[in-house]
């Protein structure tokens, strides 16, 4: 009788690893993500939209690559600024300003509670996929027991495919540049936290911790 084997949720998950702000595919493709600001375009003039969808037109037409625009709506978690509020009250020494400390609490948590207030953020992914020799010749490498040598040539593959992808990122930061739009590079810390996040929706709903967020 066959067994099923059950996976865990890191079995569906497609990352190998995020180092040196790239994230690592297992298919050992990589991936750069580089936030970025908003424009808006209904509040522009004519001739200012005109000029955004010229330069958006020529910024596709700049790369030779795909590239994904990610945009992410979540919930505005305002527990962490209640709390900071409630701790302002607590050590408020004059009557007052401690009651309308506590009036205004009241009403942001009103507020936040009958209107669903998202906050939005913006990304785009640029991907690179190094080539097939390279990917082949590392795995003859680890085949043929070549440790040290399997693990320099490893190194020295992502170093250079680290390259290739941050000159691709140059590229569209450039072009998003050229449209108004401020773009900035994602850390490894942020590029964790932002997949932690994404795979993980429901840790907005956890306990606040205090002292991480007065940092007392």
């Amino acid at each position: 009788m066959a067994t099923q084997t059950g996976k865990s949720s890191q079995d569906f998950v497609p990352i190998k690893e995020v180092r040196d702000g790239v994230v690592v595919l297992k298919d050992n493709s990589l991936r750069a993500i580089v936030m970025t600001s908003s424009v808006n375009f209904a509040l522009k003039s004519l001739d200012e939209q005109n000029a955004i969808i010229f330069q958006f037109q020529n910024f596709l037409n700049s790369i030779n690559f795909s590239i994904q625009i990610f945009t992410e709506s979540r919930r505005l978690d305002i527990r962490p600024y209640i709390a900071l509020l409630e701790k302002v009250e607590k050590d408020q020494r004059n009557e007052l300003l401690r009651i309308q400390t506590k009036e205004y609490i009241e009403f942001i948590k009103d507020f936040t509670e009958n209107v669903n207030i998202m906050t939005k953020s913006f990304f785009v992914v640029i991907p690179y996929i190094p080539a097939i020799i390279q990917t082949r010749k590392s795995m003859l490498s680890s085949i043929l027991g070549k440790t040290e040598q399997a693990i320099r040539e490893k190194s020295e593959s992502f170093e250079e495919n680290r390259t290739q992808l941050l000159q691709r990122m140059e590229v569209v930061i450039a072009g998003l540049t050229r449209m108004g739009v401020r773009a900035i590079p994602l850390g490894t810390e942020e590029i964790v936290e932002l997949y932690y996040k994404l795979f993980n929706p429901g840790e907005t709903e956890k306990p606040i911790n205090l002292t991480e967020v007065v940092g007392s």
